[in-house]
């Protein structure tokens, strides 16, 4: 009898027909770890349209002890901003309905609610991305998801390789504009039916990061006394995981970018999307390799043990940031 599995239902098909109850539980036991968490990403297909999200975010309202109007993301080793938050309510993402998981070492899974300096918050300890195997639409649910909660200013943080040879390990760098390489492909988060609930359907993003607060970050970073390692400049995002070659690295230069990573864009243009004012931070946890002859190689735990290291002058700064902005609700909604 010739057997075969219908990969959109999930059911073993036959000659015969449709096999189910037993037979279908006996299948699944047999799956390797590997076929299950690819089964497990195959049903992440659905959950991320608007009626999904409201009710994820209605659920974790219910939950939260308060309306969150900023959001923060924190980025690989840069869990450590969740902590700032008064009177933490902490949610592992395994239990919100509907929301991804981190897969990524660095990238704790849980959703913090809490106030720091008078502004109540919401902070993902942990993002989401695409070479984790999700559809990108489902790696920026989360954005749509504060939104809906309330939140009108989102400040995202991440990790990132140095293009610029200006640049060193350890420092900021406030992102002014981003160069989205997946999207070439037409990889984007927008991709398919708009929701007007959302957005309009072409959004401009030749403004997507915020002008005000990237002066606000800088003039923050000057009265801390961090001007020193303080910059601006463009970012990249590739999908990852595999680190830039020579040539990649090379060719991004060669675009205008300053810095490279695997995140923060999709999150950029859908949080656009949805009207919320964007502002970022790049650590530089990483030289991009430019040169054949280097023998430096790029790797993940270089990328924490930076985070580790100027985790205390990202924290003060975005706090104080923070600060700054709920003493003038203009700088913090619209």
């Amino acid at each position: 009898m010739h057997r075969r599995r219908n990969a959109f239902s999930g059911t073993l098909e036959t000659d015969r027909g449709t096999e189910t109850g037993d037979a279908r539980l006996s299948f699944h036991s047999s799956l390797t770890e590997t076929q299950k968490r690819v089964a497990m990403f195959a049903d992440s297909t659905t959950g991320y349209g608007y009626e999904e999200c409201k009710a994820t975010a209605d659920w974790l309202l219910a939950e939260a002890p308060v309306r969150p109007l900023l959001g923060i993301v924190c980025g690989s080793g840069l869990g450590r901003l969740a902590e700032m938050l008064k009177d933490p309510l902490v949610i592992k993402y395994s239990d919100i309905p509907s929301f991804p998981r981190s897969t990524v070492h660095g990238h704790a899974g849980r959703l913090v609610f809490g106030t720091l300096n008078g502004t109540p918050c919401v902070c993902m300890q942990g993002r989401f991305h695409l070479y984790e195997g999700y559809p990108i639409q489902k790696t920026t649910m989360p954005m749509r998801v504060f939104k809906l909660m309330g939140v009108e200013t989102v400040i995202l943080t991440n990790a990132a390789g140095g293009l610029n040879q200006d640049f060193k390990v350890g420092d900021i760098m406030v992102i002014k504009d981003h160069i989205n390489i997946p999207g070439f492909a037409g990889n984007n988060p927008l991709v398919g039916a708009n929701d007007e609930r959302f957005g309009e359907r072409f959004p401009c993003m030749s403004d997507a990061y915020d002008r005000d607060l990237q002066q606000l970050a800088h003039a923050v970073a000057a009265e801390l006394d961090y001007s020193a390692f303080m910059q601006e400049g463009v970012y990249s995002a590739l999908a990852g995981p595999s680190f830039e070659t020579v040539a990649e690295c090379k060719m991004l230069h060669f675009l205008g970018a300053d810095a490279v990573g695997m995140s923060t864009v999709h999150e950029v243009i859908v949080a656009r999307h949805c009207g919320m004012r964007v502002v970022a931070l790049s650590l530089i946890t990483n030289q991009a390799v430019m040169d054949y002859d280097s023998e430096k190689k790029a790797n993940h735990e270089e990328v924490l043990q930076t985070g580790e290291l100027r985790a205390q002058q990202m924290e003060k700064l975005v706090s104080t940031m923070v600060s700054r902005m709920s003493c003038n609700n203009k700088t913090l909604k619209h």
